[in-house]
């Protein structure tokens, strides 16, 4: 991030932080309707998480497919740190998040993790082009990998 500076300004920060916050309200209310992910990523979206690697409408259906495969889900992000380009038309951003997940036994999977993402500036607004997940902690069992929404609500 050498080549990012590290004070963005109040309304960039403020939309940047937004953005995330609907991103996590629209995971956990489920509002998938045709488009949704329009307002959060750019087309060409690159995803990275502990299971695995996607892009563009595919990183979506894997987004949608995530939630899905529990009964109920709350994100919640802190510390946002937001370092601009010069040009303010790209920003590196990380946070923090706290993951919920209510499995359909309603037992508990939770996921204590960090966000690393890079945002570019859109006509529409700020938008995200790369986003990486990384576990730092979890509890409870995890979902099984590679079976399908389906398959885990049984």
């Amino acid at each position: 991030m050498d080549h990012m500076n590290t004070a963005p300004n109040p309304q960039d920060h403020a939309e940047i932080a937004a953005l995330i916050s609907g991103f996590f309200r629209t995971l956990d209310e489920r509002r998938f309707e045709e488009g949704w992910a329009d307002a959060y990523f750019t087309d060409d979206l690159h995803v990275t998480s502990p299971v695995g690697e996607a892009t563009g409408t595919e990183a979506i259906r894997f987004a949608e497919e995530a939630v899905n495969r529990f009964a109920a889900t709350l994100h919640i992000s802190s510390d946002v740190l937001i370092h601009t380009a010069p040009d303010a038309h790209t920003a590196d951003v990380t946070w923090n998040a706290h993951m919920t997940r209510v499995h359909l036994d309603s037992t508990l999977f939770t996921v204590g993790c960090v966000y690393d993402a890079r945002f570019r500036r859109t006509d529409g607004g700020w938008r995200v082009s790369r986003m990486g997940v990384r576990a730092v902690w979890t509890t409870g069992e995890p979902p099984v990998v590679g079976a399908s929404v389906e398959e885990a609500r049984g």
